[in-house]
């Protein structure tokens, strides 16, 4: 892709600062720190200068051993290595980097839910800086409701974890509180599920191979199914998961922007304007079916995987078990388009799986007809496009090599080439270089609440049991 193709928005300043808010956090000890630390071991964002804010009463010693325990596992994370993607006979570059940035960091005890608290941390950051919110959905509200008392220095980058807000009414509440603080060029509402290989590898394999873009509709294809099932359990995130559950935190965050890409009509370039476009197109068609027949919420009794053995969730340290919340939801959307016209798109994720699975799968129609003297079972083609790891699979019937008239299936498998960069490392490097190509649209950001809104409702009715799944099993 050249720069020729790009839609590009004019250059923000150069990023001095980044702020971390819920910097004594699990997300961003095990994802967002170790994610700036690869950045920053590529050579880039020489000059970043890190803020750490937390209600943890951390002194400067415990913050300086979160950031080397968080760089030190930067390097392992399994992308390519340095040498892979450096100049010729280059020298690594990051050290130094690393080293000055831990020297210079500075971490603050702050409610970042108060006024004052914010006004103290951000008299510590050197304009332009990013805000980035490694905060559950109600405290980002908090915090940004906090901002905008004091308000915020010129060129200010504000940057969101999905879930954006906690249903429909708070995403709207809270993309209007934003748009007081800064333009909506300079938000990241960010996905990092969405890595940019991710989205260049379904992109690319859709809109660059003609063989398969005519067929790419209801005409041929008879179902989606995008499948996120992990073999974790809770691991220690009841304060977020509990108040959240499989259906917030995975379908509406993730999944549905998966969808959106499988679905979405060909962009005229890989601008981030023209990307987002479609995708809000594809996203306002689509819609829930009837809850009660279209949708399905469960969660976890105790069970093993593996050598581990899992208790039931609903005995999870820190799980209020009248909650309900489940730990797998199965929803299946309709997009109401002439190209996906009566196709459904099954969306799952689930927790405490044996066997993760992490994959879209388009299934293809059946053939109309099947020559007569051609025996065994007959399949209809499917394609599995991975999600980790990154592969391709097209599974198809050929003429078995034996009998020449026994039909025999096979799968022609490729893998996807992995970025320089983890997910977290790739929406910092969008954030310090302004590119919003993985940021989540306000409206889009809306329009996610108000497709599962209905099946939220339902579900907080009691018209969707809530069923049982012993851990290490398939969910059934």
């Amino acid at each position: 892709m050249t720069e020729g193709t790009r839609t590009e928005e004019p250059a923000a300043e150069e990023l001095r600062t980044l702020l971390v808010l819920g910097a004594s956090g699990d997300l961003a000890g095990r994802l967002l720190l170790p994610g700036l630390g690869r950045l920053l071991a590529g050579g880039r964002a020489r000059s970043l200068r890190l803020v750490g804010a937390g209600i943890d009463d951390w002194d400067q010693e415990q913050w300086i051993a979160r950031l080397r325990e968080a760089f030190a596992v930067a390097p392992s994370i399994e992308v390519a290595p340095w040498e892979a993607f450096a100049p010729a006979g280059a020298e690594e570059p990051g050290a130094d980097t690393l080293r000055r940035l831990e020297q210079e960091s500075v971490y603050l005890q702050a409610d970042v839910a108060r006024a004052e608290d914010l006004q103290r941390v951000l008299a510590a950051c050197t304009p332009p800086v990013a805000i980035y919110f490694a905060l559950p959905p109600a405290v980002t509200e908090r915090a940004c409701l906090a901002l905008e008392e004091i308000g915020v220095p010129q060129g200010t980058r504000l940057v969101m974890e999905k879930p954006f807000g906690t249903d429909a009414e708070s995403a709207r509440h809270l993309n209007e509180v934003v748009a007081r603080l800064v333009p909506e060029e300079q938000v990241h509402r960010v996905d990092h599920f969405l890595g940019k290989s991710t989205v260049l590898n379904i992109l690319g394999f859709r809109f660059a191979n003609r063989i398969f873009e005519p067929v790419w509709n209801a005409s041929h294809i008879a179902r989606v199914d995008i499948v996120y099932d992990e073999n974790l359990g809770l691991e220690g995130r009841a304060r977020y998961y509990d108040t959240s559950g499989a259906l917030r935190d995975m379908i509406e965050s993730h999944l549905l922007h998966v969808l959106a890409l499988v679905a979405m009509e060909a962009p005229a370039t890989l601008g981030q304007r023209d990307v987002r476009d479609r995708i809000a197109e594809v996203l306002r068609a689509t819609r829930a079916g009837e809850p009660e027949q279209h949708s399905r919420r469960a969660r976890y009794g105790a069970g093993r995987i593996g050598p581990r053995e899992l208790p039931a969730y609903a005995e999870e340290a820190g799980v209020s078990p009248e909650r309900g919340t489940e730990t797998l939801a199965e929803v299946t959307f309709f997009v109401d388009n002439w190209r996906w016209s009566g196709v459904p798109f099954r969306l799952r994720s689930g927790k405490g799986i044996g066997a993760a699975r992490k994959e879209a799968v388009i299934t293809f129609q059946h053939v109309p007809h099947l020559p007569v003297g051609l025996t065994g079972p007959s399949h209809p083609a499917r394609l599995r496009l991975g999600m980790g790891p990154e592969r391709l699979d097209l599974e198809i019937d050929i003429n078995g090599s034996g009998d020449p008239w026994q039909l025999d299936r096979v799968a022609l498998s490729t893998t996807f080439g992995q970025g320089e960069l983890p997910a977290y490392g790739e929406v910092l490097a969008g954030v310090l270089e302004s590119d919003p190509m993985l940021s989540v649209r306000g409206d889009v950001a809306e329009e996610c609440w108000r497709i599962v809104t209905p099946v939220l409702d339902a579900w907080r009715d009691g018209r969707v049991p809530l069923e049982e799944y012993p851990a290490g099993s398939d969910g059934a």
